[in-house]
């Protein structure tokens, strides 16, 4: 899938979610990329960049204080080539650019991987 098609995905998927959180988003940047970097890989105790679909880079809304302000916005990676290496058809890769939009975007509001679990966001 070429890159533009793939960033509407993105953006769909964005799109999708419900106005009353897309009112909540704060001070974060969502990006596409075709892989992620060592830095973001070791971070993630992961080594092989194609089992990494996105990642949040920031402060969680959960975690700010009121000393946090100017700083630069935080950002959400979504993988593009991890993401198409594991989907074989179009539809499948719209279902699974939505699902790590949503996951990473839980991760901004301060939702661990462990309640992302326990509520079946899985």
């Amino acid at each position: 899938m070429d890159r533009d098609t793939f960033e509407n995905l993105v953006a769909e998927a964005i799109e999708n979610l419900p106005e009353a959180f897309l009112e909540m988003l704060d001070n974060v940047a969502i990006l596409v990329e075709d892989w992620p970097d060592r830095e973001t890989l070791r971070v993630a105790g992961i080594r092989s960049p194609y089992q990494l679909l996105g990642f949040y880079h920031g402060v969680p809304q959960t975690a700010r204080t009121t000393y946090y302000g100017l700083v630069p916005p935080d950002r959400i990676s979504i993988y593009r080539r991890s993401i198409e290496q594991q989907c074989r058809t179009p539809a499948e890769m719209r279902e699974l650019v939505g699902r790590v939009v949503r996951h990473e975007i839980a991760h901004h509001f301060g939702i661990s991987d462990d309640r992302l679990h326990e509520i079946g966001a899985y």
